[in-house]
């Protein structure tokens, strides 16, 4: 480990640091002046003391959590800037409710059940089931259903780990006798069958697809829904102006991205806040003047009552009314971005009673409206005399702001099935020094651009855009609720019998939702379904790949003493099984890069079978990235010794803010190997003399300083992945995949795509390994 605070390093000879200075001492211990096997005893001790320590903050790092829990003022903040990122979609649903439900003026009975639906759905759904519940579910600060899955994986174990990794998911299982016999069985029953493992994370998969399906949908489904109420003013405007000017909005609405969630989201809340609130005036006013009695659709009789009385033609409305709950599914997937409190507070005070207002103000207005027109376009309509051009501008503004939900919660998401290995490495950027989940990826931004604006050029309005918009939704909640439910019973171990009881609750709730959207497949809804099912297909095929990947891998990890060993002179050598050839002495310094643990990485095994040589000192090189903006400089490096002689292994801790691959890297390593060698070898504070390392110590200073002047190389593997190709159908398919996984892998993003380093100082060391 890098030196202490307090403790004093000497200088070692011709070493000096980036700002031109040499090491200096500040510890308080005496230098060794016994006998040179104290020394060798010394050094031992306080090597084991090194690794022990290293290794408890590797342990702290994997446990590391990533959770933010905000107060006062802070979360005041976040409450308002969440506004401007998760309401935009489902506030903007007045748009379109009502046309999407119905075709012809309804009757006082239709339209009243129907808002009857809408108020209870909004209260159960969205209030009670994610606002109270399912925001409770996180998995270290994050939402959405992969969420859900890392966190089943948690307290069950039902998920892979890379081998000699970081294990992303450290597993943390109750005792058996904690939970009751239901959970009990169930646990076990999930551990053990791989049927089930598969299918909860299939169903995961599915969910993440789903929202980042709306992701496309969303922006074209509310700048549409804005732009077409141009046509109030002039009903001449043709369907491809108003597609095109609903295009250029979503563009410049995609360039902004790179600002951030934070300086996004501080910016539309003001426009949010001011749409809701114009809406709860619009509903007042209009509650006030026209028809008061469709108050009685607070009674969930009328809901039940519309249902029964419209039979088949009820239900199959639902598909329409279920768009007044659409953006649900951000609150829970952009929760790594804010906090289940900062959304509750934005939610209840603020959204929730603004809709409700606004759906029974429309409702009272086209109860009174003469013409039978109003419902065609309910919010331009019922806005009061004078306030249309207000009306309209908000509306734009807060329709191109309904997007910002959905594109948060695929970024979101994304970095979720990234960290998990469901997806290759994009690059992530941090926009946010303060609230650390809060991500934005370029690549990503792109491409959900460029499919939303090819979905609004074929859809061109927002009747079909909806039958393509709900089913996606409805499924999302559903697939959340079932895995809510597991939850409960394994993590929070809620006795059966009530985790069962809300289950059929809100799981009815969903189904009737699900059985009249599945309707709208024919019509539109099989772009929804076919776009999440190529998504969940690359998700699978990825993880599929990185597991075989691993399993390959993991034949040529090994220990040390299993690859070299020394012969009876002292030299080093290779063992038998690996041909016993001696091993030669090259200059300079060596840097291999390498994934944590314990063993040889692969690279320095192929290094020496190729050329049966090694560096004078060798550097086994790890980068850990922590979930934080960034880590002071005396805390970034983890040093301990190898086995191998003049071998260290090092771990650059690192936060998302930090540059750290620099062209400097060797000097730094090289700095921070001088403070890991010669601590507690120091003289006294304020002492004149000069510090005398014993021989031993000096030794080792000198053949590090003399590898660093003779040459540093870095050394990264090439590894070139073959397909085995097996017999039957089922074989040919396995080596379909892999060779698909294959060229993804080959043309993603390697993780050390930044590093900064001269050409000339890169070796790369080609092998080929067989999955």
């Amino acid at each position: 480990m890098a030196a202490k605070d307090g403790d004093e390093v000497a200088p070692a000879p011709h070493i000096q640091f980036a700002d031109g200075s040499k090491p200096k001492a500040k510890g308080d211990k005496p230098s060794p002046t016994a006998s040179g096997s104290f020394e060798k005893e010394h050094d031992k001790e306080h090597d084991l003391n090194y690794e022990e320590r290293a290794r408890k903050i590797s342990e702290q790092d994997l446990n590391e959590r990533k959770k933010q829990t905000y107060s006062g003022f802070t979360l005041a903040w976040l409450s308002f800037q969440s506004i401007g990122t998760i309401y935009g979609d489902i506030g903007t649903s007045p748009l379109y409710v009502y046309s999407s439900t119905f075709s012809s003026q309804p009757s006082w009975d239709d339209l009243v059940g129907a808002l009857s639906i809408i108020i209870w759905s909004l209260t159960l759904i969205v209030t009670v089931k994610y606002t109270f519940i399912v925001l409770s579910a996180d998995d270290d600060g994050q939402g959405g259903t992969f969420a859900l899955y890392s966190l089943l994986a948690r307290y069950a174990n039902i998920a892979q780990n890379e081998p000699n990794g970081a294990a992303p998911l450290q597993l943390e299982r109750h005792e058996t006798n904690t939970l009751d016999p239901v959970g009990r069985r169930f646990r076990s029953f999930i551990e053990k069958s791989g049927t089930a493992k598969f299918m909860l994370k299939l169903v995961g998969v599915i969910g993440v697809s789903m929202v980042m399906a709306d992701g496309v949908l969303t922006p074209a489904q509310s700048v549409l829904g804005a732009i077409q109420g141009l046509v109030v003013v002039n009903p001449n405007l043709t369907t491809s102006a108003i597609v095109g000017i609903s295009c250029a909005i979503l563009v410049l609405l995609f360039v902004v991205q790179p600002f951030g969630t934070a300086k996004l989201g501080t910016t539309f809340a003001p426009i949010v806040v001011v749409w809701l609130l114009f809406n709860l005036c619009a509903g007042i006013y209009n509650l006030v003047l026209y028809d008061h009695s469709v108050l009685k659709a607070f009674s969930p009789y009328f809901a039940g009552a519309y249902l029964m009385r419209n039979g088949y033609d009820g239900w199959k409305s639902l598909g329409g009314l279920l768009l007044a709950f659409t953006g649900v599914e951000a609150l829970f997937a952009d929760l790594g971005a804010f906090s289940k409190r900062a959304i509750q507070l934005s939610w209840l005070f603020l959204a929730f009673p603004c809709l409700i207002i606004a759906y029974v103000g429309q409702a009272a207005f086209i109860s009174a409206d003469t013409t039978e027109t109003a419902f065609t376009n309910p919010f331009f309509y019922t806005v009061p005399p004078g306030s249309f051009y207000f009306s309209m501008v908000i509306a734009i503004l807060a329709a191109i702001v309904a997007s910002q939900a959905m594109i948060t919660s695929s970024f979101q998401l994304l970095t979720q099935v990234m960290r998990l290995s469901y997806f290759p490495h994009i690059k992530t950027v941090h926009t946010s020094d303060k609230f650390h989940e809060q991500v934005y990826m370029p690549m990503a931004n792109w491409l959900l651009m460029i499919g939303t604006v090819i979905v609004t050029a074929v859809y061109n309005n927002t009747t079909s855009l909806g039958n393509a918009y709900g089913v996606c939704v409805i499924v999302v909640t559903f697939i959340t609720t079932c895995m809510v439910s597991i939850v409960a019973i394994l993590i929070w171990r809620i006795p059966f019998y009530i985790v069962l009881f809300g289950f059929l609750v809100f799981g009815l709730l969903d189904g009737v939702y699900i059985t009249s959207a599945l309707i709208k497949v024919p019509n539109g809804a099989w772009f929804t379904i076919l776009l999440s099912a190529i998504l969940s297909s690359i998700f699978i095929l990825w993880r599929f790949g990185k597991e075989q990947q691993w399993g390959s891998e993991a034949q040529d990890r090994l220990q040390p003493g299993h690859f070299l060993a020394t012969d009876s002179i002292g030299d080093l050598v290779l063992t038998p099984a690996f041909g016993g050839k001696k091993i030669s002495d090259a200059s300079g310094l060596g840097i291999f890069f390498d994934k944590v643990g314990d063993n040889v990485p692969i690279v320095f095994t192929q290094f020496i079978r190729k050329f049966k040589a090694r560096p004078a000192i060798i550097v086994f090189f790890h980068m850990r990235p922590l979930s934080r903006p960034t880590v002071p400089h005396e805390e970034r490096f983890i040093i301990s010794r190898t086995s191998i002689p003049s071998c260290y292994r090092v771990t650059l801790r690192h936060g998302y803010k930090d540059d750290v691959l620099t062209s400097d890297l060797g000097r730094q390593l090289v700095e921070h190997l001088i403070l890991y060698i010669t601590r507690d070898h120091a003289a006294p504070a304020g002492s004149a003399t000069s510090v005398h390392h014993s021989p031993e110590v000096q030794a080792e200073l000198d053949a590090l300083n003399q590898a660093f002047e003779d040459q540093t190389v870095y050394i990264m593997g090439k590894e070139v992945m073959k397909v085995q190709l097996r017999k039957g159908v089922l074989g040919f398919l396995r080596w379909s995949i892999l060779e698909l996984f294959l060229w993804v892998r080959e043309n993603t993003r390697a993780k050390l795509a930044d590093l900064d380093i001269n050409a000339d100082d890169l070796v790369e060391v080609g092998f080929v390994k067989r999955i």
